[in-house]
């Protein structure tokens, strides 16, 4: 009679990040929301996986029924370091009021640095007063990117914009 075969865990893809480092580097950055994180952090993981890249950085938006996003951050990978990168976008829809947000963005199959500098479309909405915490993914080309942002301010609406990836600052968002 033979042994019975124990299933052995899958081994980790050393060029992804596990969520316990995304966590842990997100407590560092976010500092005392850090439970809203973890658990935003989990469902991410839970729904896509592990990222080979994440964003650390923070934003600036406001909308009136069009709305403009600019973001600056620390784009991080494992096989490609670290890189300073930019974001910026418009919206439209029902969507009212302004927020300062820390940003995490997770960054999922990605196969070079430069394929991050292109647009990404998707749906975002929000309803908070003086602060609030969120999760949206966007997608381009297989890749996709999922904003977690801790914000202050006033926001309240559902629009339909895109974000676009660049290694400069610019002020158009177009």
């Amino acid at each position: 009679m033979t042994a019975p075969v124990q299933a052995q865990a899958a081994p980790e893809n050393p060029s992804t990040f596990s969520a316990g480092e995304l966590v842990d580097n997100g407590h560092r950055f976010f500092g005392t929301v850090s439970r809203g994180l973890a658990l935003t952090v989990q469902e991410a993981v839970k729904r896509w996986g592990q990222p080979n890249g994440y964003i650390l950085g923070q934003e600036a938006s406001g909308a009136f029924v069009g709305g403009l996003r600019y973001g600056e951050g620390v784009l991080h990978t494992r096989n490609a370091g670290q890189r300073r990168i930019f974001w910026q976008g418009p919206s439209i829809g029902f969507d009212f009021g302004g927020e300062g947000s820390r940003t995490m963005m997770l960054v999922y199959n990605m196969p070079a640095v430069n394929a991050l500098y292109q647009r990404f479309g998707g749906i975002d909405g929000s309803a908070y007063l003086v602060g609030g915490f969120g999760m949206t993914a966007v997608i381009a080309d297989n890749i996709i990117v999922v904003p977690i942002r801790s914000g202050v301010g006033a926001r309240l609406g559902v629009n339909l914009g895109y974000l676009k990836f660049s290694a400069e600052p610019t002020w158009n968002p177009f």
